[in-house]
């Protein structure tokens, strides 16, 4: 390990130690390098680098303070990282195989768990769809947002971040667009309709089938687009 390395590593054990608890302030800079034994220069390096991993907030004028360490926050990072691979085809189809893992077992849980508040919403969204049925950019809106209800129904942050962070929005859209232009748009609208079915019915079992009939032909239409050689709607070539 590096010195700076090592600096983080000391940094990050007292945040997770309580030493230093969500929301609170670090020493003046001076006080901190004396306090884990480094130069002020590699304790500068290592609030830098838990800054740029969302660990750390750096206030202007103010001082340096844990931010609330919630999922949602530290793992934002993760659907830029998505956004960045959108050329790759090798990597989207990693994506797609994840989701397909999660997201099933996903939807079950949210079939335990779902109120009828909840319900409703993914309703909203799913009539919103089918209004949308050649409206590429309503029809993604939507689609995301109906599988975040979905996701949020299960109350475990950590897994709906991870899931939002692997689907994309950029890769949604083009998915749909494809979708559209090939006229499989009412398949894949029909299938958001077997699992609000199955939620509705607070069916586990059905409910994960329905999401990973989903999921997987949502992935096999891809991989079949990838093979074809054809760059993604409004997208650039990938590599293969």
């Amino acid at each position: 390990m590096s010195l700076t390395d090592k600096a983080i590593d000391q940094l990050r054990e007292l945040i997770l130690t309580g030493a230093l608890p969500p929301g609170s302030k670090l020493p003046p800079e001076p006080d901190l390098a004396a306090q884990l034994g480094l130069s002020r220069n590699l304790a500068r390096e290592a609030v830098k680098a838990l800054a740029v991993a969302r660990v750390l907030e750096v206030r202007r004028g103010d001082g340096t303070y844990v931010t609330s360490l919630q999922p949602s926050l530290l793992l934002e990072g993760l659907g830029g990282a998505v956004e960045l691979l959108q050329g790759d085809a090798v990597a989207l189809q990693d994506l797609m195989e994840v989701r397909r893992l999660l997201e099933p077992i996903a939807t079950a849980l949210a079939a335990v768990r779902i109120s009828d508040e909840q319900l409703a919403e993914v309703k909203g969204h799913l009539d919103a769809m089918r209004e949308a049925r050649e409206d590429v950019e309503r029809l993604n809106a939507h689609d995301a947002a109906f599988h975040r209800a979905v996701i949020s129904a299960t109350g475990n942050e950590t897994l709906l971040t991870l899931l939002e962070g692997i689907s994309g929005r950029t890769l949604r859209a083009r998915i749909w667009r494809g979708l559209v232009d090939s006229q499989a748009a009412g398949r894949t609208l029909a299938e958001h309709e077997a699992i609000f079915d199955a939620l509705a019915a607070r069916d586990s079992a059905l409910s994960q089938a329905a999401a990973l009939l989903h999921v997987s032909n949502t992935e096999q239409w891809l991989k079949a687009h990838l093979r074809s050689g054809a760059p993604l709607p409004f997208g650039t070539p990938t590599r293969r």
